[in-house]
């Protein structure tokens, strides 16, 4: 009887600590979950001030009139209707009309197209997406409150195409021959962008919806940092094609986010603003998304599975790019010049009032 009564308390005991170690397992492992990646060697530590730019290109514009912002343009020339789409929808939301509308789905033609040309394929995902979505991208659980979440289900709205891209492999071991995947994919993105607004950040330089191309790649161990370089000068070409000024910032560690390694940002002059605003983030992730989402490939020496290198990149975001545009291209008529590469989509060589 009394082996029976020790046995008992034992295996309560036992029951006990087993209850200690799994509390403990899952406060460590939301400890690490919220765990960056390692920095490359090359990217300094600190925030932004300690970023770096690294290459400028073209000259700021000069014009000899006095010039309008993006919003008066567009109330001008009827491209934007913000008004409206806080009646519709509340603060910080955007409405493209008319010749806007057009102006915004050439920009998005375009990107397409050159992407096609590049050999990238296309992707249209799904724009809800799951929990378990989110943790392979390392956006969740950190940033559970700056997306807006679906009532009583699991899901939510993607905050950019990425989160559904990087998820293609998820679970599933491909061949090393099968690599790299180079894909695109349009999207809006929804974003609560949680946090204060600068006083001169009106219209479409801070919105809870834009559209983007995003480019992602799944590439080896070995293939990434080319990958990388590859990412960048597509995302240069794009504005390049636009004929606008841009810098290209090299991060600080601090400044890039949790999955990335190394993050270059392509950084458009703003002329009413007088600031450079970025358009594009192309970001090397290495394997951090990859162990998340076990990703791996069988090299072709017949050595045992690795994990996937994955890289990101804007190709573009149009809304901030739309504020250069204009701006940029504006004329002292009032009229918007319209960039060569753009007008095969848009069918016209200006904007003016109708």
């Amino acid at each position: 009887k009394q082996l029976i009564t020790d046995l008992k308390e034992l295996s309560s005991a036992v029951k006990q600590l087993e209850e200690k170690v799994n509390e403990y397992d899952t406060k460590l492992n939301s400890l690490i979950e919220l765990l960056p990646n390692i920095p490359d060697e090359d990217v300094v530590e600190g925030g932004k001030e300690a970023n770096e730019v690294i290459k400028v290109v073209g000259e700021k514009p000069v014009f000899t009139f006095e010039i309008k912002d993006h919003v008066q343009l567009g109330t001008d020339l009827k491209l934007f209707d913000f008004e409206r789409a806080t009646k519709l929808s509340g603060n910080n939301f955007s409405m493209y009309t008319g010749m806007g509308a057009r102006l915004e789905w050439a920009l998005i033609n375009y990107f397409i197209n050159e992407h096609i040309n590049d050999g990238y394929e296309m992707i249209l995902p799904p724009h809800i997406v799951g929990e378990v979505s989110g943790y392979t991208a390392g956006q969740l659980p950190k940033f559970k409150e700056d997306v807006y979440w679906l009532k009583d289900i699991n899901q939510f709205l993607i905050p950019t195409a990425e989160t559904a891209l990087d998820n293609i492999f998820r679970d599933e071991i491909l061949n090393e021959s099968e690599l790299p995947k180079k894909y695109f994919s349009y999207t809006p993105c929804y974003r609560k962008e949680a946090g204060s607004y600068r006083a001169n950040e009106r219209g479409l330089i801070r919105v809870h919806q834009f559209n983007k191309v995003e480019m992602y790649q799944y590439t080896t161990k070995e293939g990434c940092d080319k990958a990388f370089e590859e990412l960048v000068s597509k995302a240069e070409k794009l504005v390049q094609g636009l004929g606008l000024h841009y810098r290209v910032s090299k991060l600080a560690a601090g400044d890039c986010s949790a999955p990335a390694t190394k993050t270059y940002d392509v950084e458009v002059w703003l002329p009413a603003v007088g600031q450079y605003y970025e358009v594009s983030s192309i970001s090397n992730v290495r394997e951090y998304q990859s162990r998340r989402g076990n990703m791996k490939y069988r090299p072709s020496n017949g050595g045992k599975a690795e994990y996937m290198s994955t890289l990101n990149a804007s190709g573009l975001a149009t809304s901030r790019l739309m504020v250069a545009l204009v701006e940029t291209y504006q004329q002292e008529d009032g009229t918007i010049l319209i960039p060569e590469v753009l007008r095969k989509y848009i069918g016209v060589d200006k904007i003016g009032r109708e």
